[in-house]
């Protein structure tokens, strides 16, 4: 199977009396549809997803704007709802951690609540902020989670400590808070590595994209730009992002997180790291490779797919894939005109989206019928405690092999001995003993006949000769004969001729 990407797309009206928006799976190289899920209309932030991993269909969530309301959709099932779930208020921002059985959700009253996916249970709800939270993010092990909000402020979520039953009735305190911005955040990207040995990227409306450090709880640098930033995207070797800005131009800055030596021998080094007082502007001559991207509508999200293109979701609808090295358009898709992108994203294509063939012997069983689906059961609208004393963790068992004919089950064990014995006894004379396959009276009748077999070759063989060296002295004999003929028959002219000559010569004479 050759893996294969994919453009996951949310779409979301500008208006109720326009219609509602969908999730579209497109094809990244011809930016064909190739599956769509409706009835969803999810503002920015409030879409996440699960792909299909370990024996388990995918699957994805997305919070309805105008109703406490999640709708939760799996790949299996093609424009179809699996479930809608009753939340304890409107959510702002969603967000699903690296396994998928953790879901988060913020409110525009600065709460975060804290599901188990399989088992619907509120583990924790708590005020994490003052204002509304704009965006959540888990970081790549799960281990932490990050929220940044409109008080302008980024705390940092211990999840083991949020988890822990003994401190549901104490005040949720944040593992550290990030506090440097000075106006509301509007995104969050966390690095590659384990907590806290990670960076993290954030940026603001105060026109700064900051550079923290989580193992020292410390800012690294600043990113100044013209204009405020609304969306990042960030490379995942991150050596450069991107910052799109909140304009009606749809300007999407490049900057590079490494500085190129003047000698092309020199190793490239970092950028940045100096703490606060380390400010980095893009107006400044020679920032570092600044790059500009001008989309010309608002940008409403923006993605780095699994090859380092850009892609960018614009409020008409457009979806945009850039190169990363030149900046050139590569493609645009612009199936969903009339709405606004608000959630952008690449994946491998699920083997359990519909249409997939299975990978077993049995070519006519569909992965539909084999993967079964991660369960997704309606949440908690309060915390239970019973609920969560009998709580019991969920595990997948390994998929059955009903589907296909293990080789184990026609091939008995005195065959696979005798097999053994066979292969791995000492053989001196040609013949492994033990071996009762041949018998040795067939052996002799195999070795008479090979005797007989070369008798009648070697008869052939002597007709053969015989004939060609009939054949060969016949055709020699007749080709000499014919020789001679001609010669004698020209020495006969030659004296024919001779003799008239001479009886001319006397008559002139």
């Amino acid at each position: 199977m050759h893996l294969h990407e994919i453009i996951f797309c949310a779409t979301a009206s500008p208006s109720t009396a326009s219609g509602s928006g969908s999730v579209t799976l497109h094809d990244i190289n011809t930016g064909a549809s190739l599956a769509s899920f409706k009835q969803t209309n999810a503002a920015p932030h409030c879409t996440t997803f699960s792909n299909s991993k370990n024996a388990q269909g995918g699957f994805f969530l997305a919070a309805q704007p105008d109703k406490s309301l999640l709708h939760a959709y799996n790949f299996q099932k093609v424009d179809q709802i699996s479930l809608k779930i009753v939340l304890p208020e409107k959510l702002t921002c969603v967000a699903l951690d690296p396994s998928g059985d953790l879901f988060a959700g913020g409110t525009a009253q600065g709460r975060i609540y804290l599901w188990e996916v399989s088992s619907g249970i509120l583990f924790n709800s708590w005020d994490a902020h003052y204002r509304q939270i704009n965006v959540l993010r888990f970081t790549p092990d799960g281990a932490a989670l990050l929220s940044g909000s409109d008080d302008s402020g980024i705390n940092v979520w211990s999840v083991s400590r949020l988890l822990d039953e003994e401190s549901q009735n104490t005040l949720a305190l944040p593992y550290f808070t990030l506090t440097d911005h000075t106006l509301p955040v509007t995104d969050i990207f966390c690095g590659m590595g384990s907590f806290p040995e990670c960076r993290v990227l954030s940026s603001s409306i105060d026109h700064s994209v900051k550079l923290w450090d989580l193992s020292s709880r410390s800012l690294l640098t600043t990113f100044m730009f013209p204009e405020a930033i609304s969306y990042l995207a960030c490379e995942p070797t991150e050596r450069l992002f991107f910052a799109a800005s909140t304009s009606s131009e749809g300007a999407i800055y490049q900057m590079n997180l490494f500085r190129q030596p003047e000698d092309k021998g020199a190793i490239a080094r970092a950028i940045g790291g100096g703490g606060v007082n380390d400010i980095i502007r893009i107006t400044d001559a020679g920032s570092h490779n600044k790059r500009l991207i001008t989309v010309g509508q608002p940008i409403t999200c923006l993605s780095l797919s699994l090859t380092s293109n850009l892609i960018v979701g614009t409020s008409s609808g457009l979806i945009h894939i850039y190169d990363t090295p030149t900046h050139q358009l590569l493609r645009t898709i612009s199936t969903h005109k009339g709405l606004s992108i608000s959630y952008l994203a690449t994946l491998l294509k699920p083997i359990d989206l519909t249409g997939h063939v299975s990978f077993n012997f049995n070519s006519s069983v569909t992965t539909v019928d084999t993967i079964p689906v991660k369960p997704v059961v309606p949440f908690q609208r309060m915390r239970d405690a019973k609920a969560r004393e009998i709580h019991e963790v969920s595990m997948m068992l390994p998929p059955q092999r009903d589907n296909y004919e293990d080789e184990s089950e026609f091939y008995s064990k005195e065959s696979l001995l005798h097999d053994h014995a066979y292969f791995t006894a000492p053989s001196s004379s040609g013949t492994r003993p033990g071996d009762i396959s041949v018998p040795h009276s067939r052996v002799s009748e195999l070795e008479a006949e090979v005797v007989l077999l070369r008798g009648q070759l070697g008869q052939a063989k002597g007709v053969n000769d015989l004939m060609w060296e009939t054949i060969v002295q016949k055709v020699v004999h007749t080709h000499t004969k014919s020789t001679s003929n001609v010669n004698s028959e020209s020495t006969d002219e030659r004296r024919t001729k001779r003799g008239r000559i001479d009886s001319d010569l006397d008559v002139h004479s």
